[in-house]
């Protein structure tokens, strides 16, 4: 027990417990001999004084080095504090505890014995002394003190005059440093730093120094207030008015201009930037001090700032790993798309391998410095641990195109991909976008100045790794303005986009690790030097049997959903859905489909907010009632017995689609006419044709003065609708050979493919979309390129089981297949004049 004494001064002895009771205090340094209030709040502190209280009154104080903790622990407070006795205690009547203390004297914590109820510690007290305070420097350094007191209580009016009596009654000098350090204008650290300087004479040395700052402060003041007293001009009345109105803001918690400066500079503290970043905020607010809160830059300079601070500067939320997570949401959202799906889990794949390496690597680095007893210290540490938490993948994100048609999924598989990986979303549509300053941004400069849409959507998302939906980038468009094309070469570029450079933000951003996936329904509007930096993946159209399953699992439950329908108000048979696909819809996506579902749901609400009956169960006779006659016809072919008409394939942005050929002959000059629309690559098709079809006219069994005696007439259905492209070259060239021959085209054959003048057949493309089309019109045989071949075989084999594929090389094989040996039971006659006999020759 170590005896303290009396707070009375009388000679009785108090003496500080084994294990002291530590208050951990916010806000307040005791000093030795300082008598203070303290208000106690907290359920520890409440317990610690009532028992004190009622015991020898002696606890320990102690500030605390964080002081925004409620529940602090030993390693929030400082080391160094008072024993303090209680001298009042009295109770509040919103139940908490205001205690008047006096502190006796310094103790240092050596050992906390306990922190339930409350703290208690084992502590070494520290006698006070002031060496040479009988010398002449000790005697200097005390009146030097009290006359720069004495400048203070001058030069602050709101320092009540009776401090001064207090001050010229004090003899002992020790008792004058605790009393002035206790009274001083300062934060807690530097009071702190007053305390834990045992030395008397030390402690009055950096005291004086905290009080000769405090004088210059006071005397600057009363200077600018003397200044400001002699002439308030109307600028100088406008900043005395702007300071009175940012203290009533101040006290009404209002936000002012130095409180926001305040708040960026905090969240700039936080962020992760680069040294050159942190260099060009500070320099950026800098000269937002520096300006009028009144000037017209100021808004846009606090705007810029306030960018810098919001976006998530190497932020990255943390990918999910689980790959048959991963797979089961990929399938629950979508059916079908194998190939997205597969890149996408083979990305993730990748990633969690090179997360593993690289956790693997941190951890043996470590192993490898704790065996050599040269562990980092803690800055390097903390620096290791945020760059291994903040990118723990050096993986490149890759760039993906979905390319395909309306309505197979291309947008909102995006949405999935993010809840697969994640990650952040966001989305945005590049349809009719023609202004570069809406990728790049545009200069602060400009009136009206704004980050481009990148920047823009990744401060939304509040992560530098989302999933980023380019929407319809081939519809973006270009002017006057610029090229929005040109500037989204660097936000794709995987080499470049690392240091993108927004023009507003006009600093390096890197959006490597953005998961960039842009969609597409062509190829062929893209800028070339733009495809070239995407990776493209195919999407096609979804077959009969495709469709189905969409619908029962997704389109029907959510039109449900949508119109207030529960389950058992609506059922619609497999058989429905096959009838309102053939008969309603001609698309290779699913989004017409889903309108007429919502079409017959809406009926069926009608029926039940009226209550009318109506059959719960839809069935193929009931889809014609809901929806009224059909639209379309699945078998467009009818046996008629006439040359000369063939079913070609065609390729669409909307899909895949069947194309009638038609060929007629008629009495004339050998003239060719083409109608229906046709572009100048079908035309040279038609021509290419012909002329194949003249220089194998006895291959073929044709006479050769039907060309010059008969005018041939080409015309492709749906005058109204454009048509080009190569595919059609074999389609034409059968069709003038059969009308030419008179033979009939096999029935419920359709083909595809590019011909060539010597007879040569080339592989096209949209294989699959074709396909398709042919499916749902009731093709049953189609002739390919040879070089097709590989097409078909990545189509799934139960939706073409029903198909027969023919594969030719030349002209010659397509119409072996494609014409019947047996004429027509109509052939047309031709009527040729007669051949006179040659009577002479030249050689």
């Amino acid at each position: 027990m170590i005896p303290l004494g009396s707070p009375d001064g009388d000679d009785a002895d108090y003496e500080i417990p084994e294990n002291l009771p530590i208050l951990p205090v916010r806000n307040t340094v005791l000093f030795p001999g300082m008598v203070v209030p303290v208000t106690v709040g907290r359920q520890k502190s409440v317990r610690l004084v009532k028992k004190a209280y009622k015991g020898n009154r002696i606890i320990g104080v102690v500030a605390q080095a964080n002081q925004q903790k409620d529940e602090p622990t030993p390693d929030d407070l400082y080391r160094l504090g008072t024993v303090a006795y209680i001298i009042k205690m009295i109770t509040l009547p919103d139940g908490n505890i205001t205690i008047i203390i006096q502190g006796k004297k310094r103790f240092e914590i050596g050992k906390i014995t306990q922190e339930d109820p409350f703290m208690t510690a084992n502590v070494r007290p520290i006698d006070d002394s002031f060496s040479n305070s009988g010398k002449k420097e000790g005697k200097a350094l005390i009146q030097t003190l009290k006359e720069a007191a004495y400048k203070i209580l001058r030069l602050n009016p709101e320092i009540p005059q009776e401090a001064r009596i207090a001050l010229d009654n004090i003899e002992s000098p020790m008792f004058l440093v605790h009393f002035l350090s206790s009274n001083i204008n300062a934060d807690v650290a530097d009071k702190q730093r007053l305390l834990e300087k045992t030395e008397g004479a030390q402690q009055a040395q950096l005291l004086l120094e905290y009080m000769l700052k405090e004088v210059q402060l006071l005397e600057l003041k009363r200077e600018i207030q003397s200044k400001a007293s002699l002439d308030l001009d109307q600028q100088q009345r406008d900043y005395y008015l702007r300071q009175q109105m940012k203290v009533l803001q101040d006290e009404l918690g209002m936000d002012t201009p130095d409180r926001e400066l305040d708040e960026l500079r905090a969240k700039a503290a936080k962020k992760n930037w680069s040294k050159p970043i942190r260099e060009h905020f500070d320099k950026e607010l800098a000269k937002l001090q520096r300006s009028n809160p009144m000037a017209p830059e100021y808004p846009v300079t606090m705007n810029y700032i306030e960018l810098m601070v919001d976006l998530p500067w190497n932020e990255y939320t943390k990918d999910n790993f689980d790959l048959k997570r991963a797979q089961k949401i990929l399938d629950g959202d979508h059916f079908g798309l194998e190939k997205v799906k597969e890149r996408i889990i083979e990305y993730l794949a990748v990633l969690k391998l090179k997360s593993e390496r690289q956790s693997e690597a941190l951890a043996a680095q470590e192993a490898a410095h704790e065996a050599a007893g040269t562990a980092a210290n803690g800055v390097n540490g903390r620096s290791r641990d945020a760059k291994h938490r903040h990118n723990p993948e050096a993986m490149k994100a890759p760039i993906l195109c979905l390319y395909g048609p309306p309505g197979v999924g291309k947008t909102s598989l995006g949405r999935s991909i993010a809840k697969a990986l994640g990650r952040k979303y966001s989305r945005m549509a590049l349809g009719g976008v023609h202004d570069e300053a809406e990728i790049r941004g545009h200069r602060k400069t400009y009136i009206g100045a704004m980050p481009g849409k990148i920047i823009q959507n990744i401060r939304k998302t509040g992560a530098s790794n989302p999933v980023f939906i380019l929407d319809e980038i081939d519809k973006v468009s270009s002017d006057f303005r610029g090229d929005p094309s040109s500037a989204l070469l660097e936000v794709l570029d995987p080499e470049q986009n690392s240091t993108f450079v927004d023009n507003y933000l006009d600093v390096e951003f890197d959006l490597s690790k953005v998961l960039f996936i842009a969609t597409a329904n062509s190829l062929d509007t893209i800028h070339p030097a733009l495809r070239d930096r995407m990776e493209i993946i195919d999407i096609t159209g979804y077959t009969v049997e495709e469709k189905v399953q969409i619908a029962k699992k997704y389109l029907v439950p959510k039109q449900r959903k949508e119109h207030g329908l529960k389950t058992k108000d609506l059922q619609i048979d497999d058989k429905a859905v096959v009838k309102i696909v053939e008969g309603y819809t001609r698309e290779s996506g699913v989004r017409n489909l889903e309108q007429k579902i919502g079409a017959m749901v809406r009926k069926i609400a009608k029926s039940i907010a009226m209550d009318e009956t109506y059959e719960h169960h839809i069935r193929p006779t009931d889809v014609t009632r809901l929806l009224g006659t059909e639209v379309f016809d699945k078998d467009i072919y009818s046996d008629d017995d006439i040359a000369g008409i063939v079913t070609g394939l065609a390729w669409t942005q909307v899909g895949g689609e069947i194309l009638l050929i038609e060929s007629s002959l008629s009495r004339g000059k050998g003239a060719l006419t083409l109608s229906g629309q046709l572009g100048d690559v079908m035309k040279e098709s038609a021509m290419t044709a012909l002329s194949y079809l003249k220089a194998h006219a006895d291959d073929l069994g044709i006479d050769y003065r039907i060309f010059s005696h008969y005018d041939l007439h080409v015309h492709v259905p749906a005058g109204a609708v454009p048509k080009d492209g190569p595919s059609a070259g074999i389609t034409m060239v059968t069709s003038m050979a059969s009308i030419y021959t008179q033979r009939k085209v096999r029935p419920f054959l359709a083909m595809t493919g590019e011909v060539t003048l010597r007879g040569k057949v080339l592989p096209v493309g949209g294989i699959k979309e074709k396909i398709l089309a042919a499916n749902r019109a009731g093709v049953k045989e189609i002739i390919l390129c040879t070089k097709n071949r590989k097409d078909i075989e990545e189509i799934n084999s139960a939706y073409i089981k029903e198909l027969t594929f023919h594969y030719a090389d030349t002209v010659g094989q397509v119409l072996d297949i494609a014409l019947l040996p047996q004429t027509v039971s109509r052939p047309l006659k031709f009527i040729l004049p007669e051949e006179k006999p040659e009577t002479d020759k030249a050689y």
